[in-house]
Order: structure tokens, then C-alpha cells, then sequence
């Protein structure tokens, strides 16, 4: 594979982390069966899997904000987006 192939597949593969962490969460909320009871009564709505997953896509966004604000963005011959 040449190298111009392999930076152009790290360049698009960034954006694997944020879909998979969403397909994570929903996959978690929807086939668990409720909060672990292991730690005592008071179990925190933060707690757990699913809000793990909501914030990796959170920090996994920048990616996607770029490339959406590069879609948007005016076009011209002379400007380049990396």
C-alpha cells in the first residue's frame, strides 16, 4: 500500500470512534437491564456504561465538526482543506 493510501485511510479513519461509541451507548441502554445494584441504594444516573459512551462521542465530535465545517465553509481555488 503506498503511503499516500495509508494517510489517506488515517485521514478518514477518525471518524470511526464517534458512530461507534453512539452504536455502543444505544446497544448498552437498550439491551441492559437497569443500573448495578453491587455498590448500595444510591446509584447515580451518571453511573454506568451508557454516559461513559455519550461523553467518549462528545470528545470524539472535533473530527466531525471539522469536516461538517469544512462542507459549509465557501469554496475558492486558492484555499486547501486538510
Amino acid at each position: 500500500m503506498a503511503r499516500t493510501d495509508l494517510a489517506e485511510l488515517a485521514a478518514w479513519l477518525h471518524l470511526a470512534a464517534m458512530p461507534s461509541f453512539a452504536a455502543m451507548a444505544a446497544l448498552t441502554a437498550m439491551l441492559s437491564s437497569g443500573p448495578d445494584m453491587l455498590c448500595g441504594q444510591h446509584v447515580s444516573p451518571l453511573g454506568g456504561m451508557v454516559p461513559m459512551y455519550l461523553l467518549m462521542c462528545a470528545f470524539h465530535a472535533a473530527p466531525w465538526l471539522k469536516l461538517i465545517a469544512a462542507a459549509k465553509a465557501p469554496r475558492s481555488a486558492s484555499s486547501a482543506i486538510d
